[in-house]
């Protein structure tokens, strides 16, 4: 089964202007966003046995991507109106 990467933009299609301006604005926003996308991809090589990793090992690394994914949601919240 292939499994998908979650880019930022598709689990919050509703902030993909504000994604766009913290990652030019926010140093802090744009470092998580980085961080999340290269979890991300480990997470879809592991899943895809392009790079094989015990179940423990994964799970570790999807639990990093969703404090992750956590912060960035909350900092998107922070900066509405």
């Amino acid at each position: 089964m292939q499994h998908e990467h979650h880019d930022l933009i598709h689990e919050f299609p509703e902030y993909r202007e504000k994604i766009h301006d913290l990652k030019i604005t926010n140093d802090r926003f744009r470092e998580l966003f980085d961080e999340y996308h290269k979890v991300d991809k480990e997470v879809f090589r592991v899943e895809n046995n392009i790079e094989p990793r015990s179940d423990v090992a994964l799970e570790d690394i999807k639990k990093r991507r969703l404090v992750l994914k956590d912060e960035l949601f909350k900092m998107l919240r922070q900066s509405m109106p």
